[in-house]
Parts: structure tokens; sequence; C-alpha cells
């Protein structure tokens, strides 16, 4: 069982920066999760933002691609999402998302609006 929780949304001014974290619940083995973060604007489908493997590679969106860095820090169980130059159509809620033994697991998510 795995239980994630997000933290760092809120409103920020285009062109502004935010950091979300995901924090993960679990007894073992955190180090050899892949972590994910997706996000879901109103009336779009949820996408995949980025991933970091436990080897540490990191893949992203295009559309995140130069402006967002994935990290974590697996003594803590933290997944980080470092945001850079938010753009209005950043605005969604996030969600931090992981896989074990083929079952997903999902934060409650964090509303992040890019607004001026």
């Amino acid at each position: 069982q795995v239980q994630l929780v997000e933290s760092g949304g809120g409103l920020v001014q285009p062109g502004g920066s935010q950091r979300l974290s995901c924090a993960a619940s679990i007894e073992l083995n955190f180090w050899f999760l892949t972590m994910d973060w997706y996000r879901q604007a109103p009336g779009k489908q949820r996408e995949l933002v980025a991933s970091i493997r436990s080897s540490g590679a990191t893949t992203y969106a295009d559309s995140v691609k130069g402006r967002f860095t994935i990290s974590r820090e697996n003594t803590e169980k933290m997944t980080y999402l470092q945001m850079n130059s938010l753009k209005p159509e950043d605005t969604a809620v996030y969600y931090c998302h992981t896989v074990r033994n083929g079952v997903n697991f999902w934060g409650q998510g964090t509303q992040v609006t890019v607004s001026s």
C-alpha cells in the first residue's frame, strides 16, 4: 500500500515559480518506485507531466521541457516538481502517482492556478 500526499499548490502570476511536493507513505523500498506528476485541467484529460525513475532518469512532456524539473529525495520519501516560467495553460490540478505491484496509486491532487 502506498499513500501519496501533495502540497505546494496555489495562485501564481504568469512567469512565476512554484514547487510542488509529494510525500509517500510506504514501509519499504520507496527508492525503487518510478514517481510521476500528472495534471488535469478543466475539461481536459489527465496528462503525464514528468517522471523520475529509481536511477534518477527523468522524462518530461514537451509542453514543460526546460521549465519544470522533477526530483526525489529517497531518504525522506519525497518527490518534487519545480515549476518555473509558469504560463496560464499550466493551470490544473497536479497529482502525484506511482505504480506498485501493478496497482496505481494517486494523491488527492493540488490546485495550481496561473493568473494575473
